[in-house]
Order: C-alpha cells, then structure tokens, then sequence
C-alpha cells in the first residue's frame, strides 16, 4: 500500500470517528428527547405517540448533528464556510429523513413484533441509522476536497 494510500485511509478513519462522536452527542439529544416525549409529554402509551416521541427526538438530534458536522467533522480549514448553504441543509435533511424513516421501522418491529423495550431498540436503530447517515451524507453532499457538492 502506497503512503498516499495509507493518509487516505487515515483521514477516513479519523473523519469517521469524529463523525461518531458527533453522531454519540446527537443521539443523546435524540434519545434524551424521546425519553421527555414518551415520559412526561405523550404518556398515553400508545404506538403513534411513540413513533411522535422518536420523530421529536430524530428532529433534535439532526439539527445537533447537522451543525456539529459542519464544524467538527467535514471540515477543512480552507473550506470552512462551504456546507453552510440551504441546499447542503435540504441534502443533509433529506438523508436524515430516509435515516427517520428506517428508525421507525426499526423502532416499530422491534416494539410491535418483537416485544422489546423502546429503550433497547431505539440504541440499535442508532447504531444502523449512524452508518447510512455517514456514507449518505459522505457521499452526496461532501467531496474529497471537504467541499459540498454543487457549491
């Protein structure tokens, strides 16, 4: 493996692991928000106050990683002001989405089918969700250069 190759890597690995840690303090915010919603807002018990409380909570947690991303993780020093535009924000939103859309699916076969704490489940739709949001937002918003895509 080339010395290029080997700093490539390396910058990946370390671009993931702070993307990790960001996605770490955005899913405390989420979980911490589902838990107020199911807990002390919607405590009906009901399934679609769930599925309010996760969305609530998936809310909460894009805009924390959505502005941590931007500064701790796709960065670059020359780069710093791109990613900052309406059009990253609705890309970087859009991939969330599809990112919310699987957590309720998770959270709704894990709570409805298989019976399992919402708690429990909510972790593992996190840990999966965190990889698509990475590769998604890796992929279709931010460029080799740390550049959003089309700016």
């Amino acid at each position: 493996m080339t010395e290029e190759k080997k700093e490539k890597l390396l910058r990946l690995f370390w671009e993931f692991f702070r993307y990790a840690l960001v996605g770490g303090i955005a899913f405390l915010v989420d979980y911490g928000t589902l838990i107020l919603f199911r807990e002390l807002i919607l405590t009906g018990g009901s399934s679609w106050e769930l599925m309010l409380s996760a969305a609530a909570g998936f809310v909460t947690g894009l805009v924390t990683n959505y502005v941590l991303s931007l500064v701790f993780v796709f960065r670059k020093t020359e780069n710093s002001g791109n990613g900052k535009s309406l059009s990253a924000f609705i890309i970087f939103t859009v991939i969330g989405i599809i990112g919310l859309g699987l957590t309720e699916l998770i959270m709704y076969l894990g709570t409805e089918l298989l019976h399992i704490s919402y708690l429990i489940v909510k972790i593992a739709a996190a840990a999966i969700v965190l990889v698509w949001n990475y590769v998604g937002r890796k992929l279709l918003i931010f460029n080799k250069k740390g550049k959003v895509r089309g700016e």
